[in-house]
């Protein structure tokens, strides 16, 4: 952890002083990036260094799809499930999914490549339906299309 404390304090001083709650999330990310996916355990050493209630951290743990709490594969496949998407196919664009990569929504393939996410909202109403993988979006999908994005991926 020392090397994370490190991290921490070097991404601190670029905040001011008073405004250590805003490091909640900059600083789950940052543990994310170093260990792949969060515990709660990770929400009370966040808690405890900045001096914040354990459920401010917590809170941001459990509500934001792009911190993770369990393991997840090389490739996170998230899918918006909002309704501007639903009315675009979201649910049959999923279902494609689930059957190339041989898994439910929530689950990693067993070879640790895909995890696939039904997700809320991914904010792109105006381009439904659309998944996210990794931090590229792709838009106005077709099945052929995710096709063509999962062998990219293989």
């Amino acid at each position: 952890m020392n090397c994370m404390i490190e991290k921490f304090d070097r991404l601190r001083r670029t905040y001011p002083p008073q405004m250590s709650s805003s490091l909640v999330l900059p600083l789950l990310q940052l543990m994310q990036e170093e260990k792949g996916h969060l515990s709660e355990g990770d929400a009370l050493f966040i808690a405890e260094y900045l001096g914040v209630p354990a459920m401010q951290v917590k809170e941001a743990l459990s509500w934001y799809s792009m911190l993770y709490r369990a393991p997840v594969g090389k490739h996170v496949v998230k899918v918006c499930r909002n309704i501007a998407c639903s009315l675009s196919g979201a649910e049959r664009l999923l279902g494609h999914l689930e059957k190339k990569l041989g898994i439910k929504a929530g689950q990693t393939t067993a070879d640790g490549r895909f995890t696939l996410l039904e997700v809320e909202c991914l904010a792109s109403c105006g381009t439904a339906p659309v998944m996210q993988v990794g931090d590229t979006y792709h838009e106005r999908l077709t099945l052929a299309e995710v096709d063509r994005i999962l062998q990219e991926l293989s």
